[in-house]
Parts: C-alpha cells; structure tokens; sequence
C-alpha cells in the first residue's frame, strides 16, 4: 500500500470517526427559533420571507465582477510586456477605456448610488433635534 493510499483511507476514518462522536456526544435541543427560517438577518413571519429586495446590490455585484475580470484580462499583459510592443498597448488601452466609459456612464445615471434607511432616518433625527432646539430659543 502506497502513502497516499494510506493518507486517503487515514483521512476517511478520521471524518467519519469525528462525525460518529457528534452525534453521539453533541446535545440535541430542538426548538422552533432554532428551525425557522432565517434569511439576511430578516425573519420570517407570517408570508413575509418573500420581500421585495433592492437591485443596487447586484449592480455592484456585477461592477465588481466586470472590474475583477478587467484584470485577469490586463494580467497576460503584465507579464508579457516585452513581446506586446505598441499594438498591445493600444488594445489594452482601448479595453481599459471601454471598462471606464461604462463606469462612468453608471456613475452619471446614479445606478451606484444606494440610499440608506439607516443614515436617512439619522440625518432626519438630527434636523428634527435641530429644528426642536431652534424653535425652544
């Protein structure tokens, strides 16, 4: 039997080893909080685990996948510089202008811009203690 084969057996054994003592020795208190549904710290009452969420969020989810993906794309550059010469400067160039039109197309159209409930609520309170402390004088 060669080392890997043992090391892959020896692993085996120990996972199901480990598994066999958490079931046995973990407690096990069931309880309904700890069953419900539970989803981005909302939970979910009565229907409610269905609501509406904001796109933003995905918006930068797919900027930051187009940015991450600009470079693995510029990376063959980097490491080829020398054998590249202008014309591969020139695409890379023109990509990475491309990339930044977008970006900046998204930046004028607002679609990064996310408003806060949080600072919202925050920036009324202090206007509201400001307007109180006005109106007390």
């Amino acid at each position: 039997m060669s080392s890997v084969t043992f090391l892959f057996i020896l692993v085996c054994a120990i996972a199901i080893l480990f598994l066999v003592l958490n079931f046995v020795l973990a407690p096990h208190n069931p309880y309904q909080e700890k069953y419900s549904i539970f989803e981005c710290g909302f939970h979910s009452f009565l229907g409610q685990n269905r609501a509406q969420f904001g796109v933003k969020f995905f918006i930068f989810a797919l900027v930051y996948l187009v940015l991450d993906l600009e470079l693995l794309v510029i990376y063959p550059f980097g490491m080829s510089g020398y054998e590249n010469g202008v014309y591969g400067l020139i695409i890379v160039l023109l990509f990475i202008g491309i990339i930044t039109a977008g970006f900046v197309f998204e930046l004028g159209k607002g679609a990064l811009k996310i408003d806060s409930r949080q600072s919202y609520n925050y920036f009324n309170k202090s206007k509201n203690f400001v307007n109180t402390f006005i109106e007390n004088k």
